[in-house]
């Protein structure tokens, strides 16, 4: 069904700007007595139409591919698959900013990245223009079989810290508390650090617990296989944990009694929000491929596509 809609949504949305519609009023037959007025021609604006030799090169956070793709796809009306290519080999957060940066590529779909890379483009004179076009939430995933369904913000702060080490501390069963991970760079610890720890120090963790492959889905891989698995508890973005259904086995934490969900995340009730961002050069020219695109992605049409694909929209849908 998403690929139908898919389709019509790319049939009907290419851009297709063309001239003014309300034509000029018919002008008066002149007199002898008076002199004819210069009607102004109508606006004809050139139609653009995306194409392989044009498509700006993208990259991003890795949650951000299926998003990537299925723009790709919109705007050159190409079938899902025979686009695929095109975002994936996405970077990650961090790596992703540093490319654009480069010149690597042109647009960047992705998540916020460590504060120590804005200042890495400044030192480089590179300015970016960055606009919100999804939210994402920051979940917290444990065994299906825990009985701890909801952990308040400060019970988070407190077992990532060391403070609280068994599950019975917080209304669960008698056993240690093993939490998972992410390295340094990845754009769920860029989140973690931001929107969880408040400047507090994480407390150091077996090199095992330590997620440091490519994407995300890994931290829900790495613990569902985890011999302990049953006392681990582990972060992700609302996308993987749901969307791609990566937590079968794993179910997602209520935090301060709010369940994450798509209504939660859109109207701010749930703690742990963070948008996602189209980044572009500042320089790019107003007609340039790469602008358009960036504009696209933020428009209504834009914003229906990221419904569509199951992240949330930042509420500028129209019509």
């Amino acid at each position: 069904m998403k690929k139908i809609i898919l389709t019509i949504l790319s049939a009907l949305i290419l851009f297709t700007v063309c001239c003014d519609k309300n034509d000029p009023a018919p002008t008066p037959s002149p007199t002898p007595q008076q002199t004819p007025e210069i009607q102004e021609p109508p606006v004809i604006r050139e139609v653009f139409v995306f194409t392989r030799d044009n498509f700006p090169r993208m990259d991003g956070s890795t949650s951000t591919a299926p998003l990537a793709q299925a723009a790709a796809a919109v705007l050159l009306g190409e079938p899902r698959e025979d686009v695929e290519e095109l975002a994936s080999d996405f970077s990650r957060t961090t790596q992703s900013f540093r490319n654009l940066a480069n010149g690597l590529c042109d647009i960047l779909i992705v998540s916020e990245p460590t504060p120590e890379v804005f200042d890495e483009l400044r030192d480089k004179g590179f300015d970016i223009e960055l606009a919100p076009i999804a939210l994402d939430a920051l979940v917290f995933v444990v065994n299906a079989g825990n009985p701890v369904d909801n952990l308040t913000h400060k019970q988070i702060q407190d077992i990532y810290t060391g403070r609280i080490t068994n599950w019975s501390d917080v209304g669960g069963e008698d056993i240690e508390i093993v939490p998972f991970q992410r390295n340094a760079e990845a754009g769920s610890q860029v989140l973690m650090e931001k929107l969880v720890m408040y400047g507090l120090d994480m407390a150091d963790a077996p090199e095992i617990t330590i997620i440091t492959a490519f994407g995300m889905g890994e931290m829900i891989t790495a613990m569902m296989g985890f011999d302990g698995s049953a006392s681990a508890i582990g972060y992700t973005v609302f996308f993987f944990a749901d969307e791609m259904g990566m937590a079968a086995d794993l179910k997602i934490l209520a935090v301060d009694g709010i369940t994450p969900n798509a209504d939660t995340i859109r109207n701010g009730e749930y703690p742990f929000i963070n948008p996602y961002y189209a980044v572009i050069g500042a320089t790019e020219s107003e007609d340039s491929p790469t602008r358009i695109m960036w504009n696209w992605l933020q428009s209504g049409d834009g914003q229906k596509l990221v419904d569509l694909e199951g992240y949330v929209s930042i509420g500028k849908l129209q019509g």
